[in-house]
């Protein structure tokens, strides 16, 4: 993709001890002395990947990426057992501290915009901008569009295939029915569950989708799914529901960048207006003819625009 930055590889990768027996995958590209930006992955559970790398010029920025517990190449694998919210925002201060940062922007889309704002409202003086995509604020209302019907009455095929795993008895709560088998401790059914979450949202994340999607490996999709799943049975291990929102005077003063899909089926486009009301220092753009996937041509072409407009108004 043209708008895209060059690829660029780490010039450093490592494995950070970060307590209760996880060992968590950290890297860094671009300018060892640029701008730091620290990278959140979705999911939770999606893992890192490289083309993460380049909606940051890497002349300017200091590129941080890491893989949450549980997920792509941080150990151990799949593990929900001290993996919460909290544990995350504590593993990002981690981050920050070892590799001697003293502010960042967070970048984060989907969950890595819950992430970010979660972060951002635990250490306001550590986050200099937060860039979100695709938000999502991790309330029952948002979980009762994705996983009771609401979004599968716009995809009715994907939605029967994903409910038909599952006894009609039980179809009123999805989450609590794939958990049980997700942690059902036979590795074949928990593989079989998991393709099937990570299949119904991978089938919607894509304004140009068909509502098929090719089959995801094991490993990757028993991670993506016990992780979704035990964050959401769990309501994103906040105290209240609507807790994000209720918070943003903590971070009113922090610039912030809103980047939605208008035709967002995951993640519908109410949360990030909502955000933004009550965010004066943020900046929506709704991009028309997008869905929620970062890879959106119209969805990374504006982010990159903000990172590069950033760099430019930083140095100037």
């Amino acid at each position: 993709m043209q708008y895209l930055h060059p690829p660029i590889e780490p010039f450093d990768q490592r494995m950070l001890d970060v307590g209760q027996g996880h060992r968590i995958y950290v890297e860094q590209s671009g300018n060892p002395n640029g701008i730091p930006v620290v990278v959140l992955h979705g999911g939770p559970g999606g893992g890192c990947s490289p083309a993460m790398r380049r909606y940051f010029d890497p002349s300017v920025y200091r590129v941080i990426l890491f893989d949450q517990r549980g997920c792509g190449r941080s150990r151990p694998h799949a593990s929900v057992t001290d993996n919460t919210t909290w544990h995350l925002v504590a593993d990002i201060e981690r981050i920050r501290k070892t590799l001697e940062i003293d502010s960042w922007i967070a970048f984060g889309g989907s969950w890595g915009a819950t992430l970010a704002l979660i972060y951002a409202q635990t250490h306001p003086d550590r986050v200099t901008h937060l860039v979100l995509r695709g938000v999502f604020l991790m309330t029952q209302a948002e979980l009762d569009w994705f996983y009771g019907g609401g979004a599968g009455r716009f995809w009715p095929e994907p939605w029967s295939r994903f409910a038909a795993l599952i006894p009609e008895n039980e179809r009123g709560d999805m989450i609590a029915a794939y958990h049980k088998r997700l942690f059902s401790g036979d590795m074949a059914q928990e593989i079989r569950y998991a393709r099937a979450w990570s299949a119904w949202e991978n089938a919607l994340a894509s304004i140009q989708s068909n509502g098929t999607t090719g089959e995801s490996p094991g490993d990757y999709a028993r991670a993506f799914a016990r992780l979704e799943n035990h964050y959401f049975i769990n309501d994103g291990f906040l105290e209240f529901d609507g807790q994000i929102l209720a918070n943003m005077g903590r971070i009113s003063h922090i610039p912030g960048h809103i980047v939605q899909g208008r035709y967002d089926m995951i993640c519908p486009p109410n949360s990030a207006w909502k955000l933004s009301e009550l965010w004066p220092n943020a900046d929506l753009r709704m991009i028309r003819n997008a869905g929620h996937a970062l890879s959106e041509p119209g969805i990374s072409a504006e982010l990159v625009r903000i990172m590069d407009a950033i760099a430019e108004e930083v140095t100037a």
